[in-house]
């Protein structure tokens, strides 16, 4: 057979064909368009034929598989309106799906609540960058240069010299607070902040703060003392005990830790509290007098007392999640358990 009637012959077999089915189609790419197909085999004798007839060959050759490669898109367009039509088809016979309405994240539950409690205390709401300078995360709170939050391996930096981080904590916001505004401050911090940590049931790389932070004249270790005392009360209920230890913080002094306990074992003993039976659930003292110059504020005449609590820690203990990497995880089975209660 002659291959200009070859030719012929397959442009009639591709115009007939009719695709219905995904397998169908893809037959038809590899009979017709793939490389071991019946296009290439007629390519292959072109090479050979005479000189003279190759114009013409080459002309309606190429026509062929252009018709081919059209015929194949217009099957896989038809392929797929069919397939989306059967998809968008109401099966009456399945189950209906339900009305659920979402909820909140565990989270975002407990720093909600966290702000109502600090707020009918009289603490207004303060926020400030994630990306920060030295001197707002560090200097301005009585870092010293030594200090090994400032080292790679605890702090995510973001350019050195002059250095920029995702922020440790949320005291930076503290230090624009006082910057700006004249004493009486009175104001929560809260905010996403970054350490190098090493993933586990107590830690992240990223964790959510409330910090706060009181400054006037007369303010005492004892208003602090008693603000905690009663915000702790009245988020975990009046029958919960409170301790404070001493503890060390370059921009406090004194400073101590706040511990409550273990509502996961209830002081019997957990991965979380360590098996303790006791849960730090802050930090807290007051302001450095070198925190208050840096910010202008005369120490002589005022003082203050901060404190800072991780929202992870705190959610934890009040619904009883004994892993915090659960946060992250975006299961919808975890998270749908949670409620609004204010």
């Amino acid at each position: 057979m002659m291959l200009l009637e070859r030719v012929t012959e397959l442009r009639e077999k591709v115009e007939k064909e009719v695709i219905t089915t995904v397998d169908a189609l893809e037959i038809f790419r590899i009979k017709y368009l793939s490389k071991k197909g019946e296009l290439s085999a007629l390519f292959e004798d072109l090479k050979v034929a005479a000189k003279e007839e190759k114009r013409e060959l080459g002309k309606t050759l190429n026509d062929l598989k252009q018709l081919a490669e059209a015929k194949f898109k217009e099957l896989s367009e038809s392929i797929e309106s069919l397939s989306t039509k059967d998809s968008n088809q109401l099966d009456l016979s399945l189950p209906p799906v339900s009305n659920t309405t979402g909820n909140l994240h565990p989270l975002n539950l407990t720093r909600y609540k966290i702000i109502e409690i600090f707020e009918r205390l009289g603490f207004s709401v303060a926020d400030g960058p994630e990306i920060e300078d030295d001197w707002h995360n560090f200097s301005a709170l009585n870092f010293p240069e030594n200090h090994p939050a400032r080292e790679m391996q605890d702090t995510f930096f973001v350019d050195r010299n002059p250095d920029f981080l995702l922020r440790t904590h949320t005291s930076n916001v503290q230090i624009r607070l006082m910057e700006k505004q004249t004493p009486p401050i009175r104001s929560i911090m809260p905010g996403r902040v970054y350490r190098n940590e090493a993933i586990s049931a107590r830690a992240h790389c990223f964790f959510h703060q409330i910090e706060g932070l009181y400054v006037d004249k007369n303010v005492g270790f004892a208003d602090l003392k008693q603000t905690l005392f009663q915000f702790a009360k009245e988020l975990y209920g009046k029958d919960i005990e409170i301790r404070f230890r001493p503890s060390f913080f370059p921009f406090t002094e004194p400073s101590a830790e706040i511990d409550i306990t273990c509502l996961i074992c209830h002081g019997k003993g957990c991965n979380v509290c360590k098996y303790s039976g006791w849960v730090e659930i802050a930090g807290s003292g007051m302001v450095h007098p070198n925190v208050l110059k840096n910010c202008g504020i005369d120490p002589e005449e005022y003082t203050g007392f901060a404190f800072g609590m991780g929202v992870e820690r705190v959610t934890q203990l009040r619904y009883g999640v004994n892993d915090l990497r659960l946060y992250s995880e975006n299961d919808v089975r975890f998270l749908k358990q949670f409620k609004a209660v204010f």
